[in-house]
């Protein structure tokens, strides 16, 4: 009897104990609170960080375009111009305000996002200069005569093309090559991208996106710019300006437009030698000029004759008619590569 209430006392000093121990589990002790913290969105500083980036390394960037490689291509001509933009020749500042938009959210696309977000601020301008370097290709543009409208008559290209040229004053709207330059290739200053070439699905869903006035960017100057021209447009008009910049090329100058002619008529025949010594005979040659036969064995030596005659050779007759302006990069009809 006497240990059966002494195991009785144990059981309720056990019990207490353990009301005690979830008692004191049970109660707590709120800490101070701290300010809440505030998380910036991933890359929202990508487009101010641009300015504190170094010019571009084209090598550098020339690496990280093995990624950008399976849309755009390592030269930046699009894999399949149908679905892909093309950015060889684009300026590098242009390229890497771009990818800071992609990375900051500011320009939404589902496939460029996911690429532009690793890459820091120098990145993006070793792309950009590394792009800039490659030679910008161009596509064919719409020679289609319209049947009918305020065009009616007129080859669809025309349309884009006088509007690039000149505008429509009456409207409002400035000529396009203002900023963009006679050939499309852009103003890298401001900057202003390289449009010749560019495929004109790409160029009239951009040239759409700025009439519609809707844009995700903080700072919207250069997109103002580009709402203010665009917000005039028909739609017509943008397809049509849109096809004849795919098809914008620069056009080779006079001279290498009379080489190209020498190289298809093929050389000029060799004169006979002179009369007298013939190690001092004069023979023809493409440009026109003479060399001493002496001289003819030294090239056949691998040594090149100096003539001191123009490399280029004199201009045909249809080079000679050319205007100045085509000398110098002035640009053909898109329509014809």
């Amino acid at each position: 009897m006497r240990h059966a209430r002494a195991y009785g006392i144990a059981g309720l000093t056990a019990l207490g104990v353990v009301a005690a121990v979830a008692f004191a589990q049970s109660t707590t002790v709120p800490l101070p609170e701290e300010a809440p913290i505030e998380a910036a969105p991933l890359g929202e500083t990508a487009v101010a960080d641009l300015a504190e980036a170094d010019w571009g390394d084209p090598q550098n960037g020339a690496t990280l375009a093995a990624t950008c490689a399976a849309c755009h291509g390592l030269d930046g001509k699009a894999t399949v111009r149908e679905v892909y933009p093309g950015i060889a020749g684009q300026s590098e500042r242009y390229i890497a305000r771009q990818l800071a938009l992609f990375k900051s959210g500011e320009r939404v696309s589902p496939i460029m996002q996911p690429f532009a977000a690793p890459l820091s601020a120098q990145d993006m301008r070793d792309l950009g200069a590394h792009y800039a370097m490659q030679q910008a290709g161009a596509g064919v543009a719409d020679d289609t005569v319209v049947a009918a409208g305020p065009y009616e008559g007129m080859k669809f290209f025309e349309i884009g093309q006088q509007l690039f040229r000149s505008g429509d004053p009456g409207r409002g709207v400035p000529a396009c090559m203002a900023c963009h330059g006679p050939t499309g290739a852009g103003n890298p200053g401001p900057p202003y991208p390289h449009v010749a070439g560019q495929s004109s699905w790409y160029s009239a869903r951009r040239l759409q996106e700025y009439r519609d006035g809707t844009t995700g960017e903080s700072d919207t100057r250069l997109f103002d710019i580009m709402h203010e021209v665009a917000q005039r447009l028909t739609d017509e008009e943008i397809q049509a300006l849109s096809s004849y910049m795919e098809g914008l090329h620069p056009r080779p100058d006079a001279a290498m437009r009379a080489a190209m002619a020498r190289i298809e008529t093929g050389p000029a025949p060799i004169a006979a030698p002179a009369a007298g010594d013939p190690g001092e005979a004069d023979i023809g040659t493409q440009d026109g000029g003479t060399v001493a036969i002496e001289q003819q064995g030294q090239a056949a030596d691998g040594d090149a004759p100096e003539t001191g005659s123009d490399p280029a050779g004199p201009r045909s007759e249809d080079a000679q008619a050319e205007p100045d302006a085509d000398a110098e990069g002035a640009t053909g009809d898109p329509s014809r590569q």
